[in-house]
Order: structure tokens, then sequence, then C-alpha cells
């Protein structure tokens, strides 16, 4: 296991990210919610134990609900200075796994493969395929 840092654009949030050797790899997220909250084709993301995540600077992030495809609640944690998602958690992945930005960790930026590509659905129509890609979610 190894331990990525990570931080918030303005800085005030810092975190840790513990992540098994085949985690260490993006899993682009193509869906439209993530267009709006990244303002681009797709996010980097890496689905983690909650445990896995220790805050370590600016105290408890920020958060609202939306609802997901599957009707149920998605929590979205944030920095409350500058809105930077540090992680997501999804209902219906059940209360102890998380969503987290790999694009925030500096090092998975530069080192990181991409793993798999999930909403192929929602893809601009001029991308390209990457990794596998579902058009949702893998199966379960």
């Amino acid at each position: 296991m190894t331990m990525y840092q990570g931080k918030c654009h303005c800085g005030h949030h810092e975190w840790e990210v513990k992540l098994e050797q085949d985690q260490s790899k993006h899993i682009l997220c193509h869906c439209d919610t993530c267009k709006i909250l990244g303002g681009g084709a797709f996010t980097m993301n890496q689905i983690i134990p909650k445990a896995n995540l220790k805050i370590t600077n600016g105290g408890d992030p920020s958060n609202y609900k939306y609802k997901g495809d599957s009707g149920n609640s998605v929590n979205c944690y944030y920095c409350p200075k500058c809105t930077t998602h540090i992680y997501h958690h999804q209902e219906i992945m059940g209360p102890d796994t998380i969503v987290v930005r790999t694009a925030l960790l500096a090092e998975a930026r530069k080192n990181f493969d991409v793993g798999a590509e999930i909403y192929g659905k929602d893809k601009m129509k001029w991308e390209k395929e990457i990794a596998h890609t579902f058009d949702v979610l893998p199966p379960s």
C-alpha cells in the first residue's frame, strides 16, 4: 500500500490517500455531472475504502447532496474556500466506500495510467477510448 498526498487548489485542505498497487490508476468518469463539476470531458478518480482517506489540514470539508442515476444520494465533499471536490460518497456503494479525485494527488497526475473508463455512454463524440470503457459502471 502506498500513501499519496493531496491538496485543494487554494491549499486550505490537505489529505492523505492510501492506495493498493492495483488502485494506482485513474478511473475516468465521463458522466454529465462530472463534466459540469469539473468543466472538462471527464474526471480522474479511484474507488477506495473511506478509512483510506485522512484529511490532515483544513478540517471537515463542506458538502452537498444530489440524486445519482440510481435515484440514491451522492454526497459531494469539497473545500469551502476554493470549491475543489476532494471526494464523493455514493450511497448506493454502501457507507464505507468513497470516490476520491486522483487528479488532486500530485504524484498520480504525473505517474498514473488510466485503468478504466466509466459512463462511456456520456463520452463526448470526439473522445477516443483510452482504456476499457463501461457504458455506465463495471458489473458488481
